[in-house]
């Protein structure tokens, strides 16, 4: 085994990699009857840190 194989990552270290590049989730979900679809639902998500350089894309709070 190499370094890198042999290399472990805590789950902490891993999320602050993800958030600090930022995650896109996309997903759907489709309930179904007999071939009839009764419901269906989009997921598109964006997760990212935010902080002074990057800041929220909703603007100051009140």
């Amino acid at each position: 085994m190499t370094a890198v194989e042999r290399r472990e990552v805590a789950l902490v270290d891993l999320l602050d990699r993800l958030l600090a590049g930022g995650v896109v989730i996309v997903g759907d979900l489709t309930l179904r009857i007999a071939d009839v679809d009764l419901v269906r639902i989009d997921l598109n998500a964006l997760i990212s840190s935010v902080n002074d350089q990057v800041p929220s894309p909703f603007g100051e709070s009140p």
